[in-house]
Parts: structure tokens; sequence; C-alpha cells
């Protein structure tokens, strides 16, 4: 099973974050198409395949690669956080307007009317209206079990 920290020190590598969004978007999934699009040697190729697949990324099925289930709740993550990169002056702002000495204190339809009235995406409005414990945050139980996993 891979960590949090295998399946991010994978995907910080450039050329293998765009492998894998190429697959995952359907866009290359065949060996040598992906190798001549990003310009790859045979070994940069198959160190980065081998680690997507190792993560459970991606899987292979003849000369065709696909997404696995894992990978596509990691792609799910992946487009929110791009999300939430194109709404970063947004969220700044909500911020700025919700921790500000005056308004400390906001009744909650205030913020809500904030947020809505700010950020365009639906999940990402979700996700800021949400109670602060209702899931997005882990518990120290499940902290404890990913700290205490043996890095690969």
């Amino acid at each position: 099973m891979p960590s949090i920290s295998d399946v991010l020190r994978i995907l910080s590598d450039e050329k293998g974050f765009v492998i894998f969004k190429s697959i995952s978007n359907g866009d290359e999934n065949r060996s040598e198409l992906i190798r001549t699009k990003f310009k790859l040697s045979r070994k940069q190729y198959y160190t980065r395949m081998a680690n997507l697949t190792r993560a459970g990324l991606i899987g292979k099925d003849k000369a065709t690669y696909s997404v696995t289930t894992f990978g596509r709740v990691v792609q799910h993550s992946l487009s929110l956080t791009e999300t939430a990169i194109d709404n970063y002056w947004k969220l700044k702002a909500v911020d700025s307007v919700l921790n500000s000495k005056e308004d400390h204190n906001l009744p909650e339809e205030e913020r809500q009317k904030i947020v809505e009235s700010l950020i365009d995406s639906k999940e990402i409005k979700d996700l800021l209206m949400a109670p602060k414990n209702d899931g997005y945050s882990r518990s120290e139980a499940n902290e404890k079990s990913i700290s205490g996993r043996k890095e690969v």
C-alpha cells in the first residue's frame, strides 16, 4: 500500500505528473505515444511508469495504460487542488474577511453569503461551508497510523 508521501513524491516529479494527467484524461495511453510526446528516454519513461504503477495510480493491460480506481480518486483530488489554485486570490479574500478582527464572530449566515458571492466552485463552497470537524480533517488515531508507516 502506497503512503501519502509516495504518491506526492511521484506526482511532484513534473514528467510523472504530466504523464499521470495525460493517462487519466485519456489523452495518451500507449507506451510509444507517451515517450514521444514527453521526449523521454526509455529509462526515464519506464522509471516513471513503474513508479506510477507501484503507487497504484495506473495499471497496464497489454500495451495500454489506464488509471486505476485509486488513481481516479487521486485525480479528483488533483482536480480540486487545481480549482483551488485557480481561485487562490478569491480564497485569500475570504480568509481576509473572515479572519479580520471586526468580523471574527461573524454570524454563520453572513459567512455563507461571503463564500457564496466570492467562490464559483460548488465543491469548494461545500468544503468551506462544512463544519470544521466533518471528516475533512483527520483524527489523532488516523494521524498516528499514517506517521507510523514505513517510508519507501
